[in-house]
């Protein structure tokens, strides 16, 4: 084996442990953002504030981890140089880090409201729905993960997917709390609160189908061209007015 030769793998391999570390970073920060996202619902659910100030404490590590996933990337393409799909590798995990930090960003935002939330009576079935809509963004977010780390494009198309199922759980759920308004005013309060949680939700369900995205140009090079079914109605949603006019 020639000097050059042996320099040039010994380049190779040195890149190839600086990518191994990053993605292990990467996955760490999943790890804890898919566990906030879990914690989050829980606290809401069982009113427990505790947990939900555990939810709080702990998005300070997932915002080092992506100052640090980002400063590693920085690093790598200053000192390495990559080209073409090693290029992508990094960019697409500067493009992650983002993500998740913004995702764990909204579960913190869900856990705030929590210690507001225990002084007001709860809502029939409210805390129950926002927390398997909370899972279902959970499952999409470890499956992302999943398929970035196994270079799965069909992984990540299948999540792209799946955020109309989350879109039409929303709107299930925003239904329900303009019932639950019209029905008695002291409701409405509380409802505004799980509707931002709702709505925070949903907004990780994007970000995580963002995610998905990048994941599918890592693997292709091509971001996905078609429109993905979105489903959130919200907009054009009103209060149905009484059929009864008195008559």
């Amino acid at each position: 084996m020639s000097p050059m030769y042996s320099d040039q793998e010994h380049i190779v391999s040195a890149y190839d442990r600086d990518l191994e570390a990053i993605q292990a970073l990467v996955m760490r920060m999943g790890g804890l953002v898919e566990a906030a996202i879990l914690d989050s619902a829980r606290a809401l659910e069982t009113r427990d504030v505790e947990l939900a100030e555990k939810v709080r404490a702990g998005d300070r590590t997932v915002d080092e981890l992506e100052v640090q996933i980002n400063e590693e990337c920085a690093r790598t393409i200053a000192i390495r140089g990559p080209v073409s799909q090693d290029l992508r590798v990094l960019l697409t995990v500067f493009r992650l880090s983002g993500s998740l930090e913004r995702v764990g960003d909204y579960a913190k935002n869900m856990a705030k409201r929590t210690s507001v939330l225990v002084e007001m009576r709860p809502l029939p079935g409210a805390d129950s729905a926002l927390r398997r809509m909370a899972r279902e963004v959970q499952l999409m977010l470890k499956d992302t993960l999943d398929a970035y780390v196994r270079r799965d494009a069909e992984l990540a198309e299948d999540v792209r997917q799946r955020d109309h199922d989350v879109d039409q759980m929303y709107n299930a759920i925003f239904r329900e709390f303009l019932t639950f308004m019209m029905e008695d005013p002291r409701n409405i309060t509380g409802c505004m609160h799980l509707h931002f949680i709702a709505k925070n939700i949903e907004r990780m369900g994007d970000l995580v189908t963002n995610m998905a995205e990048q994941v599918i140009y890592l693997v292709t090079a091509k971001m996905p061209d078609d429109s993905r079914p979105k489903g959130d109605e919200t907009p054009y949603m009103r209060a149905e007015a009484s059929d009864d006019k008195g008559e």
